[in-house]
């Protein structure tokens, strides 16, 4: 009898992961419409492309290289062996790839409309295999976390709390973004004789189909990081939700009805609740989420008007500027004194924030910079001009439109 509800316990915990690893794959699908419906016609194919290539050179990279540095566990051997614990750790291999190759996901945003296919593809397997491996086996996994963050506790208290991935996902893909994009240079056009000329987004439905892509798959990438379904937590499913509510009303108000903020408001929610998710009240969640909205749409605009930084989806404020956020956030509204669930330290978030922010930007330059010197990142003048979807994939998204009757 023991031994069967053993059995049928570690069958849950795999179809849970399972389950959850399905739902962050769907996700994919959401970075891909909605970097479609933000770029212009002519970049529509690529955008597709680039998104789900990603998945398969990040499974590869991450099978191969990343999830053994994270993780200590190698996959090259005997199916046999594979199978001992009925596959639990292949499962919980697919769940993590997910995480994994949403960094590439978010750089393809900032990077979108002028780089090159092979340096992109390339950069995609390192962040998989390597970058980001490296960062989670400090905050998550078994290599160096568990010695890092005593360290961290000692400290400040209490070790860096990110459950479901603001800074370790979100703000890392964010702020390696940054380097990527400024080495890229803007598209042109984008600014002439120091003056702002805004492209516009090309298909608004395309834009919220990926953001309703996202927020569905978001449900899994939050709740199921508990990772067993015996701690299964309705806290992070409803914090999750109050977390886009306040995202989307936040995105409402401050973006002044447009439908790119209001969409990419309920995101920025979603991003900065993230790491608190387990432990804030939910009132809370929809603080974070209405700030992280403001967040966004003032920092896209300072972003792309003052600085002219060209990052065409606004990844550097949404992601990387909210995955700080939202790390710093569960310091303050983790607090029992804020009606969260304590066991929180706010030096310890912010140190963590620090940490994602120094490592991503290093990691950022050195890798787009040493691509940049091998391969070159950026497409040729008449390529741009062209678009992506000719230059590097011969044919465009609406081919019937270029058949002369």
């Amino acid at each position: 009898m023991e031994t069967g509800i053993q059995h049928l316990v570690q069958s849950l915990n795999i179809f849970y992961l399972l389950a959850g690893a399905v739902m962050i794959l769907s996700m994919h699908a959401g970075f891909a419409f909605l970097e479609a419906g933000t770029v212009r016609k002519k970049n529509q194919v690529n955008a597709l492309v680039k998104i789900i290539v990603d998945v398969a050179v990040a499974t590869m990279a991450y099978y191969l290289i990343g999830y053994p540095i994270a993780h200590k566990v190698c996959f090259v051997r005997p199916a046999s062996e594979l199978m001992a614990d009925q596959g639990l750790e292949l499962v919980r291999f697919f769940f993590l790839l997910m995480f994994a190759a949403c960094i590439s996901a978010i750089v393809s945003g900032g990077v979108a409309e002028r780089m090159k296919f092979k340096p992109y593809i390339t950069a995609g397997f390192f962040l998989a295999g390597v970058v980001y491996p490296i960062f989670e086996a400090l905050i998550w996994g078994e290599r160096w976390s568990p010695a890092f963050q005593s360290w961290v506790e000692h400290i400040f208290g209490a070790p860096i709390h990110d459950f479901a991935g603001s800074m370790v996902v979100h703000g890392l893909g964010g702020w390696i973004a940054l380097p990527a994009v400024l080495l890229l240079g803007p598209r042109m056009g984008r600014y002439v004789k120091g003056k702002s000329k805004p492209i516009p987004i090309s298909n608004i439905p395309y834009l919220a189909l990926g953001s309703w892509i996202l927020i569905i798959g978001w449900f899994g990438f939050n709740v199921m990081s508990s990772q067993k379904l015996e701690d299964i937590s309705g806290l992070v499913a409803v914090n999750s939700l109050l977390a886009t509510a306040g995202g989307l009303i936040g995105g409402v108000i401050f973006g002044k009805n447009d439908p790119g903020f209001i969409h990419n408001g309920a995101l920025a929610g979603l991003v900065a609740i993230c790491a608190g998710s387990d432990v804030v009240n939910p009132l809370g969640a929809f603080v974070i989420g209405f700030i992280a909205a403001f967040i966004f749409v003032k920092a896209f605009i300072y972003e792309q008007e003052v600085l002219k930084i060209d990052d065409v989806l606004g990844v550097v404020p949404l992601h990387g500027l909210n995955g700080l956020w939202g790390g710093i956030a569960a310091g303050i509204f983790g607090k029992k004194l804020l009606w969260g669930l304590g066991g929180v330290s706010f030096l310890a978030q912010l140190f963590g924030a620090l940490l994602t922010l120094c490592y991503a930007l290093v990691a950022g330059f050195i890798l787009y910079g040493v691509l940049k010197a091998v391969m070159g990142l950026r497409l040729t003048e008449e390529e741009e001009f062209e678009g992506a979807d000719l230059s590097i994939h011969r044919i465009t998204a609406y081919p019937e439109d270029r058949v002369k009757v």
